[in-house]
């Protein structure tokens, strides 16, 4: 093998992209919270993610005081970044809870970002969440690629199939133009389709 050909396995050849994956299974969601439960900025960061879908981008930029008074069941107006489209974050219960103990203990400033950098007073980066999400996966013994697109990605694929939720829906929560691109996004694939030709009538 060439020299650096290992690390560079997971990166895209010029003109191409990797595809990221979500975390499918409940078992291995519950188990990044876990790793995750003594660093609570980065578990709310995890916790939200997979709980709203929206970009990473979009959560990153959030100031401390657009979330703090956030009751469960309440929502802000996000103004999408890739797409200028406007969006909602709403907060629930297994969300608030995160958040409520986050901001107790840390006791950030309005002013400051919620999800604040280690290095000065900026935001995380994308790349930085990038990195992370990878990371927590790999601990957790997950094959696949990952990254910052997981948690957008694992909020649909979750919500389509623990809860039923149907493609309409989870396609204009991603502000995409059609189902079928929601399907794709979400990398559900043909074993899967096929499967509801077992179901009986």
């Amino acid at each position: 093998m060439k020299k650096g050909a290992m690390a560079n396995k997971n990166h895209p050849k010029k003109g191409s992209r990797i595809t990221v994956q979500a975390i499918r299974k409940i078992k291995d969601i519950e188990s990044i919270k876990r790793l995750l439960s003594s660093n609570t900025r980065d578990l709310l960061l995890f916790t939200m993610g997979i709980n709203n879908g929206l970009r990473c981008g979009d959560l990153l930029r959030m100031k401390v005081g657009d979330v703090k008074d956030l009751k469960p069941g309440e929502t802000i107006t996000v103004r999408e970044q890739k797409t200028g489209k406007s969006n909602v974050l709403m907060i629930n219960k297994t969300t608030y809870k995160i958040l409520k103990q986050f901001l107790d203990e840390t006791k950030p400033d309005s002013h400051e970002y919620l999800f604040k950098s280690r290095k000065g007073s900026g935001h995380l980066t994308v790349g930085s969440v990038n990195a992370m999400v990878k990371d927590w996966c790999r601990s957790i013994n997950l094959k696949g690629n990952y990254g910052t697109h997981t948690l957008r990605k694992t909020f649909g694929y979750i919500q389509r199939t623990e809860y039923g939720v149907g493609w309409e829906l989870l396609c204009k929560r991603f502000n995409h133009s059609s189902p079928s691109v929601t399907m794709r996004y979400l990398g559900i694939e043909d074993k899967e389709i096929n499967g509801i030709l077992m179901n009986e009538i």
